[in-house]
């Protein structure tokens, strides 16, 4: 009788996994057709331009000092939201900047930040594949394959050789 108990438990085990996964492959597909009608939209607004990679940008502020490459160390101020609003991440709300090297975070940093002098204010509008793609924080806030909005300002470029 426990051998048939175990396997009913195993058969339902089985049966919750399956639905949980089913689940999750429906929030990812519904995350990535939000991010791509949000996009498609966000698009035609004024100000808003688009790379050949799919990011959006709107300068919020001009700056007026040097761009980065790719190679350089940055420190920024951010904000982080999902497309809804909901705040995820914020050096503002932290009360300091964030340093780091350019080529070491989310290729939709990577290539948003070289468009920006220092002293400029930039919206960043980063699908998901040059965001964390199916693959953001276990755990985390932000689901897998969600479109991003940054506001990112951009302080101080140190230039690695």
């Amino acid at each position: 009788m426990t051998d048939n108990a175990t396997m009913d438990q195993e058969e339902a085990d089985g049966i919750v996994r399956t639905a949980m996964t089913a689940m999750k492959e429906k929030a990812s597909e519904a995350a990535k057709e939000e991010g791509e009608t949000f996009l498609a939209e966000n698009a035609k607004k004024d100000g808003i331009s688009v790379t050949d990679s799919g990011l959006q940008y709107h300068h919020d502020t001009e700056g007026t000092g040097k761009s980065p490459d790719a190679n350089d160390k940055v420190t920024v101020h951010y904000q982080g939201t999902l497309l809804d609003g909901t705040e995820f991440d914020s050096s503002y709300k932290r009360g300091e900047p964030i340093s780091f090297p350019l080529n070491g975070v989310i290729p939709g940093w990577t290539e948003g930040l070289q468009l920006m002098k220092i002293g400029g204010k930039t919206t960043f509008y980063i699908p998901q594949d040059l965001a964390y793609g199916a693959r953001p924080n276990p755990g985390g806030p932000i689901p897998p394959y969600a479109a991003l909005i940054f506001v990112v300002e951009l302080l101080e470029v140190e230039v690695i050789d």
